[in-house]
Formats: C-alpha cells, structure tokens, sequence
C-alpha cells in the first residue's frame, strides 16, 4: 500500500498512483493517472480564465459523470470552492443551495439546465469546461475547498465546509485503516455530494486505487458491475445492504469482493450475520461518521462477528470520547453524548453562526486536541474494551414511562427474526407514558402477529412496541438512508 506523507497538503495532489495504472473506470473506457491529471489541470484551467476572485463558490449538480469526478480536484486548483449538489434533489433545493453558497456558477447537463430555468446562477454544460492546463496548487491546507451540503430532511440543507487538510487528511486516514491498495478497485455507488460518497475518490487515489463510480437503478445492477469492474470494494448505507441481500449473486461475483464498508446508519447484527454469509471472502468495516468531522469510528473486520454492535475506535486523525453532561468523560458502560476533536473536525456551518456555535464548541478540557470538537448530539457508550457503541441521538430517544429506549434497540429486536426487512422504531405522544414506541416497518403486515408473539418473549415490557405501520418499502433521503426525520414528522402531523 502506499502510505503518503500525512502532512496536509492541497487536495488536488491527491492523484498518487502511477501515471499508467487506472485511475477512474467508466463504461466509456479508463483514464489512468496522468490522463486524469491532464483532465484536472484542463478544466481547472478553464475555471481559473473566467475571473472569479479566490474563494469564490463553484456548484455541480451532475450523475456520476467524467466531470462529477474532476471537480473536487479542479475547482480547489482554480483557487475556489466545490459546491458539489446531489443530483437526486430537486429545483427547489437546488434553488436554495445555490442560493446560500452564493455559487458563481453551476456546472450541469444541458437536460438539468432546462429544469432551472430563471435560477440567477450562470450555468455551464459540464464538457465546456475545457481550457489551458493549470499546475498543481500551492493552496494554504487550511483553506476552504469545498461545502457540502447536508440532506435537509429536518430543514432547509446546511452547508458543512471542509478545508483542503480535512480532505486530506480524511483520504490517508481511510487509505491506510482500510488497506487499499494500488489493485484495488473501488465501485463507488454513493452521491459525490455525500462525505463517504466523495471520500471513495479522494481515498482511492490517495492508495494509487482506482474507482469506477456507478449510477444504478436496481440492486443487480450493482452486481453486474461488480462483475464487469471486478471490484474488490464496495461501500453502502443498511438500506443498500439490504437491497443488496435480496439480489442475486453469482458465487465468482460475491467472491471477488474484499472489502465491505458501511456508514450512514449502523449495522444490525442480523446484516452483519448475513453480510458475512454472503461474502465470506470480503473484510467487513462498520464505520461512524458525521459530515461536521468526516468520519469518527471504524471496527476492525476481526472484530464484527464477536461485537456486531460496536462502531469501534478512532480513526486515524480522530479523537473521540463519550462525554457527561458536565464535560466529564463517562466512565465505561456509561452512555455519554459523542464528541469528536482533531484535524478532521470542519470549519463550521457555512454562513450560519448560530447553528455553528451549538454544534463546533471547544473540545472538552480533558480531550488530548485542543480547539473546537464537534459535540455530535449523538449517545454512544464506551466499552471496557475500548469499543464504542451507538446508541442514538438525544433527539430521538423514547422516553417512555420514565426509561429512556433507544431506537436501535427496538429495531435490531424487530428485525432479528426475519419478520420485516426494514425498521424505524419511534416515540409518538401518549398521554399516560409520554410516549409510546411506533414502529415503521417494511414487509407482510400478515407477519405481525408473530413479530408481536417474538417480541413479548424477547424484550421487557416497557420496550414493547404499542403500534405498527406496514409498508411495501420505507422513504429514504437524498443519500440514500432511510428518512427517520421525514418519518416522524409524518407521524407527528
């Protein structure tokens, strides 16, 4: 594996593999690692001719296209920032984020231009970006390189922004803990605009990897590609997972992965049991992350199958601590709100001072880094031995009949027993426990009342789920995981 220098560095000096090994892998054909600098350096020529001034914001709303993968590199080159707009969302959130960010200029297909019509944002074709090679950046590390923007399944998105060190040093991090390697490829099925999603690039290049990004309808799609890329790497969200599970894959397919990773939401252990039966040959990473500090867990693969619960230990770069509601570190087994600290932790909320400041707050005086943590808003315990373990966000924990229940729980018990495929566990009023557990499920509401008859026998009564809601499938945000928020305001209405 190459391991680079972990000094921060501009993120477009990424590109580290050798300048004939594959860089990106598209249907198209394969452009290796001097092709896609050449490519990086034409289009950051053409963004640095148009006259912005340093700093100024430049947004992309595109599929998995050749110049979706360029810009993260090319616009911080030109001295400007990456605004990267998830192509799922529509005019109206589009409309917003260009908006906040104040972007110069959108970079598009011509088909998506014509849904934006009378939107005050110059928009560009994205194969128009094509001008005299521009040389690596000597950027400040610490300098803003790019915004993205969060889903806004609670609200309007709010844009995180990510200096050129927090890029870089999150792609050595995962380059190293993961393994990669320069054999590796990377088939990358996440949004770009999405922390995990862009970070498959950043890291893969870091190793001298190649990616092969894929925009995909149907879960056998993602197996013929793993098929047609022999990707060794596969990196998904528990709805993708489960998805994934109930295609068909051919035994020569599921074994030429090597690596499964997973963020976005935890694993159960009934996923983990079933990841693991259906690619015994790939190590399978658990992983925790918030876009505020890029990523801040990790488990070791050796470790799943014993502690399929745990999120595990700090990355590489990170520092985490479960903390009390004094600012003390909880004791082990004592649940304690997840704050983060170290190099990852971004520059705050763009334009947003007040949301800035009750999420980047300074690190706890017992922390080892110093300066502004991220105070996640997250409950995790920390083990004797050294694992975390999620719990759930202060926010939506059951408080019921004086327990405080976490929803994981609820859901990893409704799911256990194959009744359902999908779950969301949550409180709804209820005048005499103050809430009572609502559970959303996705499946055959004749499975009910044997999921009912489990349950009795495998949870306490207080953790008994009052009510269910069958669905033929559950909503999912812009990323791809379910939509918890979307869901309980739902039941709220």
């Amino acid at each position: 594996m190459i391991v680079p220098d972990a000094t921060p560095r501009p993120i477009d000096h990424v590109l580290a593999g050798a300048p004939d090994a594959p860089a990106l892998i598209e249907r198209a054909g394969v452009l290796d690692y001097a092709m896609l600098e050449d490519a990086v350096a034409r289009c950051a020529g053409w963004l640095a001719a148009q006259g912005f001034a340093p700093g100024d914001r430049v947004a992309s709303w595109l599929p998995k296209t050749r110049m979706a993968c360029i810009l993260p590199l090319a616009v911080p080159r030109a001295g400007l920032v990456h605004v990267p707009i998830n192509p799922a969302l529509r005019r109206a959130q589009v409309e917003h984020i260009l908006t906040d960010s104040g972007a110069r200029l959108l970079v598009t297909q011509t088909a998506r231009a014509m849904g934006l019509d009378g939107i005050a944002t110059p928009i560009v074709a994205e194969d128009a970006l094509d001008g005299p090679a521009l040389g690596r950046s000597d950027a400040d590390p610490g300098a803003l390189a790019a915004i993205l923007y969060t889903s806004g399944s609670t609200g309007r998105p709010k844009g995180v922004m990510l200096s050129h060190a927090n890029l870089w040093l999150g792609a050595v991090s995962v380059a190293q803990y993961l393994k990669l390697t320069p054999a590796d490829r990377v088939l990358g099925v996440l949004p770009l605009s999405f922390d995990y999603g862009q970070n498959q690039l950043l890291s893969s290049w870091m190793a001298g990897a190649s990616v092969a990004p894929l925009d995909y309808l149907t879960a056998r799609d993602v197996v013929k590609a793993v098929t047609r890329v022999a990707a060794t790497t596969l990196a998904g969200v528990p709805p993708l997972w489960v998805q994934l599970l109930e295609a068909e894959w051919p035994v020569e397919t599921a074994a030429m992965l090597r690596r499964l990773t997973n963020s976005g939401g935890a694993l159960t252990p009934r996923l983990v049991r079933d990841l693991r039966a259906r690619f015994p040959a790939a190590d399978l990473y658990a992983m925790y992350g918030l876009t505020e500090a890029f990523r801040s867990t990790y488990l070791d693969p050796a470790l799943i199958d014993a502690h399929p619960d745990a999120i595990g230990r700090a990355i590489p770069f990170a520092e985490v601590m479960a903390v009390r509601g004094d600012g003390t570190r909880a004791g082990a087994g004592e649940p304690g709100e997840l704050v983060h600290a170290g190099p990852l932790v971004a520059q705050g909320y763009w334009q947003d001072a007040e949301r800035t400041a009750q999420r980047f707050r300074p690190a706890p005086e017992f922390a080892a880094s110093g300066g502004t943590a991220v105070w996640s808003g997250d409950t995790v315990v920390e083990g004797e031995d050294g694992l975390f373990r999620f719990v759930g966000r202060d926010d939506e924990m059951i408080k019921s009949a004086g327990n405080r229940i976490s929803p994981q729980e609820i859901e990893e018990a409704v799911l256990a027993g194959g009744e359902a495929r999908e779950a969301v566990a949550m409180g709804i009023a209820d005048a005499r426990l103050g809430q009572a557990i609502h559970v959303v499920l996705a499946g055959d509401p004749a499975r009910e009342e044997p999921l009912r008859a489990r349950l009795k026998r495998d949870l306490p009564s207080f953790m008994q789920p009052r009510s269910y809601d069958w669905r033929d499938a559950l909503p999912r945000n812009a990323n791809g995981k379910l939509d918890r928020a979307g869901l309980r305001q739902e039941m709220q209405a």
